[in-house]
């Protein structure tokens, strides 16, 4: 368990910190049975499970933290919940203390999420790493490497090095089809006939296209990591 945790104002330290906290939740599904038993589920939406903790306040101010997260719970405001890469919007549910000793008072945490903004960012960083892979793919065989470099875990990620490395190679692959380009254009100028006219035409609007996909993987990538 991470020992950063935080939720609204109050920063959980020592013996506060869970050992563990669970997240995730469930689907809702509207299941039809039809005549012979084939099934047509209709996925109804994310129904996110409570996040639950406990630990102890412990100190000379733990009587006096543990009368903090019941007066949030008493208020019913929407807070931030972060810990390690995980941060949501929250509203607590339930607050349950048990006063021992002024320095003592174990408790127990039930948070309804209100917004889960961890998964927001996950998905942002999937449709990017699904655009680039797309536009790398159209691009054809001169961006192969790319393609390569950009499924990598981590791609899209700034300051990674397996961003570094997508960014060189879709690099590599726009000043590979620039040259290919500059090639082809000075074929069509010295073409002698129809024929090698119309194969280095055909090659330089080719490569044009390959130049727009990857010129866009490019640009993409680069405002990730701005």
């Amino acid at each position: 368990m991470s020992d950063y945790l935080l939720l609204g104002p109050v920063l959980f330290q020592d013996f506060e910190v869970p050992a563990q906290i669970g997240f995730g939740g469930a689907q809702r599904l509207a299941v039809h049975v039809l005549p012979g038993g084939a099934r047509v589920i209709d996925a109804m939406g994310r129904d996110d499970a409570d996040i639950v903790w406990s630990g102890a306040f412990s100190g000379p101010d733990g009587a006096d933290r543990a009368r903090l997260l019941d007066l949030l719970r008493a208020e019913g405001g929407v807070l931030p919940l972060a810990w390690d890469a995980f941060c949501y919007l929250v509203v607590i549910a339930r607050f349950e203390a048990n006063y021992q000793h002024v320095n003592w008072v174990p408790y127990r945490l039930v948070c309804k999420v209100v917004q889960d903004q961890t998964q927001a960012a996950v998905a942002l960083a999937v449709s990017l790493a699904t655009g680039l892979a797309s536009d790398l793919a159209a691009a054809g065989s001169v961006a192969s490497a790319a393609l390569a470099a950009v499924a990598a875990s981590g791609a899209t990620a700034a300051g990674s090095a397996a961003y570094a490395a997508a960014t060189g190679s879709v690099a590599a692959a726009a000043a590979q089809i620039a040259a290919g380009m500059a090639v082809a254009g000075s074929s069509l100028l010295a073409a002698g006939d129809p024929a090698s006219a119309a194969a280095a035409a055909g090659s330089l609007a080719s490569l044009a296209d390959a130049q727009g996909y990857v010129g866009r993987a490019q640009a993409n990538l680069v405002n990730a990591g701005a």
